[in-house]
């Protein structure tokens, strides 16, 4: 039996359905069979929740990029390296298979891995009586129409200055590693995960000159909307969700910590994004050379 000498891991499940459950139970059992590691495993990323000393070379995330959200949010101020284990399909997080975890996992155990850091984001909200919250994420901040189903006026600051009010649908502030998210799907940029930016993009602005703006990472970022519809919402990461009044302010800044994402050496991002978005370099439809 081959020992994985000195190696430290916890695994962390997306919730308990038989699915997921199954799959948690062949990975642990791989792990003990192969390599002699008995790995502390839990149900669901709100079950987890390591004191801030306790040594973890990784954190399987067993499930999909949502599972890496909800772990790097319990993870608070004391992130750890994470390696996503993606049960669904391909993920720009959780981009390994079952299967592909098995495969490679001989070349984590030998160190052939690099820990590669992201930026992350504080989300404050504060309303006119004072009241306040703060929520740590990884992907995008978004303010939406919600239920109130019509025409939102946000007005944005970068650093104290004034930028405009977007008559829009709704307004996105993204990391690099969220562009490829909500954002994208919102007609916003692309950008690498490594860069230390963030991309706000309007949701259907009525304004044709309202397009993506990239920033720097160290600016602060307020959204008000100081007409806020009933059912206008704050949402944090597509899951915390808190509804928004007239008079409320949201901060967006760059977080003390960053999310740490283990990758073999050899990864490439281009090839998640071919993979992901279907960038074959083929012609989807008639033309030369199609097949």
């Amino acid at each position: 039996m081959t020992t994985a000498s000195g190696l430290r891991l916890a695994m962390v499940s997306r919730d308990e359905s038989p699915r997921v459950d199954e799959a948690r139970r062949e990975l642990l059992e791989f792990l003990l069979r192969e390599y002699g590691l008995t790995v502390p495993s839990y149900s669901t990323p709100d079950d987890f929740n390591p004191s801030p000393d306790e040594p973890l070379d990784l954190v399987v995330a067993l499930g999909g990029d949502g599972t890496i959200l909800r772990t790097c949010r319990q993870l608070g101020q004391h992130q750890r390296p994470m390696l996503g284990v993606n049960l669904g399909r391909l993920g720009f997080l959780a981009d390994l298979s079952p299967t592909e975890f098995c495969e490679r996992f001989p070349r984590f155990v030998a160190r052939e891995y690099q820990v590669v850091h992201h930026l992350m984001y504080s989300c404050r909200w504060q309303n006119r009586a004072g009241q306040e919250e703060t929520w740590l994420g990884l992907n995008e901040v978004a303010v939406l129409a919600g239920a109130a189903l019509c025409l939102l006026r946000i007005q944005l600051e970068i650093d104290g200055e004034r930028v405009t009010q977007y008559s829009c649908d709704g307004l996105i502030v993204s990391t690099p590693v969220g562009s490829t998210a909500h954002s994208l799907a919102a007609g916003g940029p692309i950008l690498r995960q490594d860069l230390s930016a963030f991309v706000i993009t309007p949701i259907c602005p009525h304004t044709l000159t309202n397009r993506p703006v990239v920033d720097r990472a160290d600016s602060v970022y307020r959204l008000t909307v100081p007409d806020a519809p009933p059912g206008t919402m704050l949402v944090v990461d597509g899951q915390i969700k808190h509804p928004l009044e007239p008079g409320d302010v949201v901060e967006i800044r760059q977080a003390p910590v960053t999310f740490q994402l283990a990758r073999l050496k050899d990864h490439s991002y281009y090839t998640t994004l071919r993979r992901k978005l279907g960038w074959s370099g083929q012609p989807l439809y008639g033309g030369q050379g199609a097949e």
